[in-house]
């Protein structure tokens, strides 16, 4: 705009239009900095709106720069929470149980959704049920979402993680672990797909996804304590944009869709596909999670339910209080503003 002006300008009036825009801009307000916020990630198909408003931008509006960080090993968000590395995390709401169980002041701020079946334990074609997996080698992550996937499946059918010879491997390993060998694999989308689609042996079959247990596995925005109390703002910010995400999504979902795939590496299609695993929750439904009831839709029930888990296996000597794991403030805000 500037240089515009100036280029219509006679010589003799150079030097004072100079000095009257120098002025003017003095007196104007001054655009605030945008507050730039790291999130940890994985690659996660319920993550989708994230995406979107990364690369559309939609963060902007609410004053926050968001860079999301790829951990290809979910199990080491927690040390790159406490290095400073990163500012809050995207991740399943197991994790943080785990977490303040043991002493950390981590709080969800938001709920993001809860797998529906992109979560799987694939198998051999020679596997036939989950009961066959007796004896067998099963590769996954012990420190992450799908362990809880596969004692909760074996519970099923009378069976405990020491009644399979677990292979503690990170998700994106596990269909490399199927074509070596091992005779089932627990992962989440995208890498259940590129485990069904080896072409190794008779091939690969699903036998247990997390349609089967909706809720157990659910996706969370948490953030240290004290860094919500130090920039509610921020954090206001984040929600909002991943909100304006959702939106973008489903008015535009080729376009979005098409920003996903490139995240991915993948198809639209097959982004498309993915998609059909994962419930993201809607605005009115996200304060369902923070409150006491007996459906999966609740904090309370499935923290209980993760915390059995996790200390059956080892990994926390007592389940949290439900009510040290979350805030409320944000999504109360936000329904209010509905």
């Amino acid at each position: 705009m500037l240089s515009g002006l100036l280029a219509g300008l006679r010589k003799g009036t150079l030097a004072l239009a100079v000095s009257a825009t120098a002025a003017i801009g003095a007196l104007a307000p001054q655009a605030h900095a945008e507050e730039k916020v790291t999130l940890a990630t994985v690659a996660w198909i319920g993550y989708a709106p994230f995406y979107v408003a990364v690369e559309k931008d939609l963060f902007k509006p609410y004053g926050v720069k968001v860079e999301l960080k790829d951990f290809a090993d979910p199990a080491l968000i927690p040390a790159a929470l406490a290095s400073g590395g990163i500012q809050g995390a995207m991740y399943t709401y197991d994790q943080v149980i785990n977490l303040v169980a043991n002493g950390n002041d981590f709080r969800v701020v938001m709920p993001i959704d809860y797998s529906n079946g992109a979560d799987a334990i694939i198998a051999s074609k020679a596997i036939k049920s989950l009961a066959d997996l007796k004896g067998k080698q099963v590769a996954y992550p012990f420190a992450t979402c799908d362990n809880l996937l596969v004692a909760y499946a074996l519970k099923s059918v009378g069976l405990s993680e020491s009644d399979v010879q677990g292979l503690d491997t990170t998700p994106e390993n596990v269909p490399a672990a199927l074509a070596a060998g091992v005779a089932a694999g627990a992962t989440y989308e995208p890498n259940v797909s590129k485990a069904l689609k080896l072409e190794v042996g008779d091939g690969f079959h699903s036998i247990y996804t997390s349609a089967t247990a909706p809720g157990l596995i659910t996706d969370v925005l948490y953030f240290p304590a004290d860094f919500i109390a130090k920039n509610p703002k921020t954090v206001d910010g984040i929600i909002k944009g991943y909100i304006d995400g959702m939106k973008f999504l489903k008015e535009h979902p080729d376009e979005a869709y098409a920003i996903v795939a490139k995240y991915f590496s993948t198809t639209v299609d097959d982004v498309k596909e993915q998609a059909k695993g994962v419930y993201n929750v809607p605005v009115p439904e996200m304060a369902g999670y923070f409150t006491p009831r007996d459906d999966a839709k609740s904090f309370f029930t499935t923290g209980k339910l993760i915390a059995d888990i996790l200390v059956q296996r080892g990994q926390i000597k007592a389940a949290p209080k439900i009510e040290d794991t979350y805030t409320t403030e944000f999504v109360q805000k936000l329904a209010s503003s509905q």
